[in-house]
C-alpha cells in the first residue's frame, strides 16, 4: 500500500489530555483509531489509553490483510469496551471510566470503519464529504428528527450528552459499522474526536489537506490547531488520525 498518514492530539484549555489517537500501517493494512476519554469520568484519560491498547492489540495479533474486517472492528471494540468496564468494576456506575472512540481500517483498496459515541470517521474525496459517521448523541437525534439543523448543534445546551460509549455498564453498547468503502487515488480518511469538529464546518474539515500543500501530518496539526483556537478559551481535547490513499 501507499499511504501518507500522522496522527495528532493537542490538550486544548483543558488540564490534561484524555484523548488518544494512533495509526499503525503496514504492507498490507492500516488502522487509524482515535479514544476520547469522557470529561467528567473518573480516569478518562485511563479509559482511552485501555481502549486503544486493546484495538491495536488485536489488530497486530491478526494476519494481514483481515480476513474479516467488519468481524474484527466488531470484536475489537467489544474487547475495548470489556476492557475499559473492568478497570472501573469497583467504582460507583456514574463514576466509572467511558470513552467514545472511531476506527477505521483500510486495506485492498477499501475502507471499512466502526464508532461508539460522538468521535468521528470522515471519508473525503476531492476535498469533500463523501460520508462520515453519525453522532450516537442527543443532538444527532433531533437533527435527524428535523428539530434542529447541524449549524445549530454547535450552541445547542446537550450538545456534549453522548448515548453510548465503551466502558460503565458492562452490556455491550451501541456500535455502528460501515459497509466496505471503495477507495479512488487521493482519498482521505480521518478519525476524530468532538475536540476537532465540535466547532468546525465538515467542509473545514474536509480540506484541511489537499496534495501540495505539504504533508498529512503538517496539515493535521494545522487542522487541530484551528479546532482549539475555534472554541477558546474553552476548547476540549483535539485528537485526530488520517491518512490518505494512494494506488
Amino acid at each position: 500500500m501507499k499511504l501518507e498518514f500522522a496522527d495528532v492530539s493537542l490538550t486544548g484549555d483543558r488540564d490534561d489530555n484524555q484523548d488518544r489517537a494512533a495509526v499503525v500501517a503496514g504492507d498490507k493494512s492500516a488502522l487509524l483509531l482515535v479514544m476520547d476519554g469522557m470529561g467528567g469520568h473518573a480516569y478518562g484519560a485511563r479509559a482511552a489509553e485501555t481502549a486503544a491498547k486493546a484495538v491495536i492489540a488485536m489488530f497486530k495479533s491478526l494476519p494481514k490483510p483481515v480476513f474479516d474486517p467488519q468481524g474484527f472492528l466488531h470484536l475489537a471494540l467489544g474487547r475495548a469496551h470489556a476492557a475499559v468496564v473492568a478497570i472501573g468494576t469497583q467504582l460507583a456506575v456514574d463514576l466509572r471510566p467511558r470513552a467514545t472512540c472511531a476506527v477505521c481500517l483500510v486495506q485492498r483498496g477499501e475502507a471499512w470503519w466502526a464508532h461508539v459515541g460522538d468521535s468521528r470517521v470522515y471519508h473525503v474525496r476531492n476535498g469533500a464529504v463523501l460520508a462520515r459517521t453519525r453522532d450516537h448523541s442527543h443532538v444527532e437525534q433531533l437533527v435527524r428528527e428535523g428539530s434542529i439543523s447541524e449549524e445549530e448543534i454547535a450552541g445547542h445546551p446537550m450538545r456534549n450528552y453522548v448515548e453510548c460509549c465503551l466502558g460503565g455498564e458492562a452490556a455491550l453498547p451501541e456500535m455502528t459499522l460501515s459497509r466496505r468503502q471503495p477507495l479512488a487515488d487521493g482519498d482521505v480518511l480521518l478519525v476524530c474526536t468532538d475536540g476537532i469538529w465540535a466547532n468546525l464546518r465538515d467542509a473545514d474539515i474536509a480540506g484541511f489537506w489537499k496534495p501540495g500543500n505539504g504533508s498529512c501530518g503538517d496539515a493535521l496539526k494545522t487542522l487541530a490547531d484551528r479546532a482549539v483556537a475555534a472554541s477558546s478559551p474553552h476548547s476540549d481535547n483535539a485528537s485526530a488520525a488520517g491518512l490518505v490513499w494512494r494506488h
